[in-house]
């Protein structure tokens, strides 16, 4: 299973506007609140790349990662800096890197380990997704299990 990388470019020239305490709070309780197993992680290298990537855009607070609907198999991943904090997001703590995603998209990602992944010169960003049931040959699309 491939995910659709992206690797965010950092922008100078975006104004920081302040983000809501409050907002990133609730978004880390959200997050908190769920068992061990269901929370979004990722590995050292995926935290170095990200540090990286974003050094130079103070307005990125972490990476978004999200789905949207996408290719033959059903989903893909979206990935960019996230720039703000919604009221119902989930705010993932990775040892000083954020991963933020919405609650339609934790019904996809739940438990995913997001790691860095090199190989011959090929880099990108990889979901481990536990809950891919199937994805297409061409590696941009995936659907997963069923919930009730």
């Amino acid at each position: 299973m491939t995910a659709q990388t992206h690797s965010a470019q950092p922008v100078n020239d975006t104004p920081v506007s302040p983000v809501d305490p409050a907002r990133i709070e609730a978004a880390r309780g959200h997050a908190a609140a769920l068992p061990a197993e269901q929370r979004l992680t990722m590995t050292e290298a995926a935290r170095k790349h990200l540090e990286r990537t974003f050094a130079d855009d103070p307005a990125a607070l972490g990476l978004r990662l999200g789905i949207k609907k996408s290719g033959c198999s059903g989903f893909a991943y979206v990935m960019d800096a996230a720039r703000d904090v919604a009221e119902d997001d989930l705010w993932f703590d990775c040892d000083g890197m954020p991963i933020i995603t919405d609650p339609q998209s934790l019904d996809a990602i739940r438990g995913s380990e997001l790691d860095y992944v090199v190989d011959g010169l090929t880099r990108m960003l990889h979901v481990n997704n536990p809950n891919v049931e199937d994805s297409c040959g061409c590696g941009e699309s995936f659907t997963v299990h069923e919930t009730d």
